[in-house]
């Protein structure tokens, strides 16, 4: 790979610091990727393939041998892991594929042409763009859920420790507990923590406790009825092996998957079980922009107005009733265009 690189970039007449620029990084690393000292992240591989010119499998391909050297390379029993690891990718690859329209492939495109923009003005962010943001989101993912605090009144109970005249113990707790998860969602983000159980399990946590702490991170054991829906969720003793099977796909897909059709499906496929007695609809999104953040692009805000709501709910229940992806994938990543394109408004 490392030839590769230091080739193509040669052939290109580009010098280590102009590439370095385009992609967004420090010179010195260019120079480590050419010795072999240093590997790219992957998202620096699409970069690099993209400015260099080279075949994006190709290069891929040698990232990902790269990545398996260096981690049991060494190993005595490498030949026998790797054998193992070629069955359970042929099994992955034999899994049904998800089908996206054409409409849907031009709306990624356009996302990640977006993102490729932030990429380049990350230096111009800042920690009160994104508590900003983050407080946006706070009030409308609980607003989605009946939640009557004001934008104002949110910030005022979150920033300032105030308490809202007419508004309920619960209402104020809804919007603590949510600012909380956030935070939880960026440090597994930044630690690069997956996603596994633990961690849907305390995200849910953090968003019921002191409300229902008995159901806080725990998997109901009743049947429960979604007000206004057709679809019914799983019955209490099949919700254990419904999350293993969830957990188990994201494993299978979370690296076949554009990433915001991937966040979609996460959020849909944890909603549609209905793991918890409360909270469910809070902890799908914040699971669904755990995925984002993880792959770079910003927090998708579904908003909490009438309008949003209907187009919101009847997306999940085309999912839920009819096996119908197509509007619930566009509406996501719609949401998730509009809120680049705030971003960069802000930046620029």
């Amino acid at each position: 790979m490392k030839a590769l690189l230091k080739n193509a970039r040669i052939q290109k007449g580009i010098r280590t610091r102009e590439l370095a620029q385009r992609i967004g990084i420090d010179q010195a690393l260019i120079s480590k990727f050419e010795s072999g000292q240093r590997i790219p992240t992957k998202e620096q591989v699409s970069k690099l393939a993209h400015e260099l010119g080279i075949s994006h499998d190709e290069l891929h391909v040698l990232w990902l041998k790269e990545k398996i050297l260096g981690e049991v390379g060494s190993d005595y029993l490498a030949v026998k892991a790797l054998q193992l690891v070629q069955e359970e990718i042929a099994n992955y690859q034999r899994l049904p594929a998800i089908q996206l329209s054409k409409s849907l492939k031009k709306l990624l495109a356009e996302i990640d042409a977006l993102k490729a923009k932030l990429d380049q003005m990350r230096e111009f962010d800042s920690f009160r763009i994104a508590q900003a943001l983050e407080l946006e989101y706070t009030y409308e993912s609980n607003r989605i859920e009946g939640n009557t605090l004001t934008l104002r009144e949110t910030d005022l109970v979150i920033n300032e420790g105030l308490t809202i005249a007419g508004k309920s113990m619960r209402e104020h707790l809804e919007a603590i507990n949510h600012k909380d998860a956030i935070d939880y969602v960026k440090d597994l983000v930044v630690r690069r923590i997956p996603i596994t159980e633990r961690e849907v399990l305390t995200i849910h946590n953090l968003i019921l406790r002191s409300i229902h702490p008995e159901h806080a991170g725990v998997y109901r054991n009743v049947q429960v009825m979604i007000k206004g829906s057709q679809h019914l969720p799983p019955q209490p003793f099949i919700v254990p092996k419904q999350m293993e099977t969830y957990f188990e796909w994201y494993t299978a897909n979370k690296n076949r998957l554009h990433p915001v059709v991937l966040a979609a499906e996460m959020h849909e496929r944890l909603v549609t079980i209905h793991p918890f007695i409360d909270g469910n609809g809070r902890t799908s999104r914040l699971i669904m922009n755990m995925i984002l953040l993880n792959h770079g692009y910003v927090i998708a805000n579904i908003k909490g107005d009438n309008a949003t709501l209907i187009q919101y709910y009847e997306a999940l229940e085309s999912v839920q009733l009819s096996k119908n992806k197509e509007a619930f994938h566009l509406l996501v990543a719609l949401v998730e265009k509009e809120c680049l394109e705030r971003y960069l408004s802000i930046l620029m």
